[in-house]
């Protein structure tokens, strides 16, 4: 499986974190990535393989939480067949396809205490045992373990077998959070922006304008720089106009209309950011034209609408109890889009 191997930061808690996982890759002992999600623990472990002598041996990755409990040690350790039901023929399992090279476990935290058990005696020994075998089977497999779980706590409170823990905390490489990383997220913004603009074809990326440098430097990334990913090429592909991006939708969710919704939200959308009884175009005396009047009063009430939710499209055409295609379109005919 070709993955992308790219890694980018210039962050000094960042750049500390992989400065160590560079000299452990080095050293044929078990390490353990800590991080949130979406903080990039996959690439790490790949790095660590790539820069170890086992390089040009598999890399073999297993999410432990994508598996039911029932089919992670037959999943890990293979299976003979009629072993249990459903069971037609042999099957290898992780360990025996990563013989020789890296075996990466994501998501460890969810084992059971058996699969823990197993695991343990495959790090000490260098031994697995299929699941309806007798007879074990030798494997030289390096592991690399990571988990967004505080598993000393894990341990005491008895869901986390300590020895196992023991043994594959060698070495600790933890990942700081995009929001302890301050520096990096407009880097890294501009990275994939870069690559989303010549996916989409565009002949040159004109980078983002300081609404959007406002947008994306100020929100936390609960969801990391996976989620800055996705918020960056989406705005990306959705840009219509010339010149740098100045609108970061970061909440694709944000709808009156979404499940779960409060009636009165969804009755009245723009009851919190506008006021009713203060008009944004106050009535002059005398003639006037009415139309050029009521396009004035649009204007500034989708330019007060845009500031009050940041330049967040999509939240503002909520507010105003527009759709998004229908705020684009009144944006766009006042010359307030880009």
């Amino acid at each position: 499986m070709q993955r992308a191997t790219q890694v980018v930061g210039q962050s000094g808690a960042f750049l500390d974190a992989l400065e160590r996982a560079s000299r452990a890759a080095a050293l044929d002992r078990p390490v353990l990535v800590i991080g949130e999600r979406g903080t990039g623990k996959e690439l790490v472990a790949e790095r660590l393989h790539r820069l170890s002598p086992r390089w040009d041996q598999p890399l073999v990755v297993m999410n432990c939480a994508a598996l039911p409990e029932t089919l992670i040690e037959a999943e890990l350790f293979g299976h003979e067949a009629g072993s249990f039901t459903g069971a037609t023929k042999s099957r290898v399992g992780r360990f025996e396809e990563a013989d020789g090279g890296t075996l990466f476990l994501d998501e460890l935290g969810t084992l059971s205490m058996a699969a823990q058990d197993r695991l343990l005696r495959a790090v000490e020994y260098g031994e697995i045992t299929r699941i309806g075998a007798s007879r074990p089977i030798r494997v030289d497999v390096r592991i690399v373990a990571a988990t967004n779980e505080h598993l000393p706590e894990r341990v005491e409170k008895g869901t986390f077998r300590a020895d196992l823990l023991d043994r594959l905390s060698f070495e600790v490489v933890t990942l700081p959070p995009l929001r302890a990383r301050a520096g990096d997220i407009l880097v890294l913004a501009d990275f994939f922006g870069r690559r989303m603009a010549s996916e989409v074809g565009r002949e040159t990326w004109t980078g983002f304008g300081p609404r959007a440098i406002d947008q994306l430097s100020e929100y936390g990334w609960p969801g990391n720089v996976r989620e800055l990913k996705n918020v960056v090429e989406r705005a990306v592909y959705r840009w219509e106009q010339a010149g740098p991006i100045d609108a970061i939708e970061i909440d694709p969710f944000a709808s009156p209309h979404r499940p779960g919704a409060t009636v009165a939200a969804r009755q009245n959308p723009s009851s919190a950011p506008l006021s009713a009884d203060e008009p944004v175009v106050a009535c002059e005396e005398g003639p006037s034209d009415f139309k050029a009047r009521v396009a004035r009063f649009e204007r500034e009430l989708l330019s007060r609408c845009m500031a009050e939710h940041r330049y967040n499209q999509r939240a503002a055409a909520a507010a105003l109890g527009l759709t998004y295609d229908q705020l684009r379109h009144a944006l766009r005919r006042h010359g307030l889009l880009g």
